[in-house]
């Protein structure tokens, strides 16, 4: 089983994306799904969960009233929309997916996962 994240691409400083993370083979309203990145150099982190059915979200205080992450249960998805971004914001993002009820920014709690799509904040 694996997700397929897509969405990314290039855009100016103060820009939106919306990343969507999809999956052929699991529901995703039962799972809590979380939005990792890494950046060149740098460790991968967690930025954003949504727990099952979407009862509650959190966010990295880096991108804390920046993103937003969504669902859409009858078209299993799962979004995030990512607004006046940064250079900073310039990574390789990956949606997991976990069978817990609660988010956890630690990778060895989610079990399956996306491939990755690129998002290069630059002018």
């Amino acid at each position: 089983v694996q997700l397929q994240a897509s969405g990314g691409g290039l855009v100016q400083p103060g820009g939106s994306l919306r990343l969507s993370c999809t999956a052929s083979e699991l529901t995703l309203a039962a799972y809590t799904i979380a939005w990792f990145r890494q950046a060149p150099g740098k460790e991968r982190e967690g930025i954003s969960c949504i727990t099952r059915r979407g009862y509650k979200t959190s966010y990295a205080d880096s991108v804390k009233d920046r993103f937003t992450i969504s669902r859409d249960s009858a078209k299993n998805i799962v979004y995030m929309q990512m607004n006046s971004l940064k250079p900073e914001d310039t990574a390789l993002y990956y949606c997991a997916a976990a069978a817990r009820g609660i988010c956890s920014a630690s990778e060895s709690d989610y079990r399956y996962w996306g491939q990755g799509t690129l998002v290069t904040v630059s002018s």
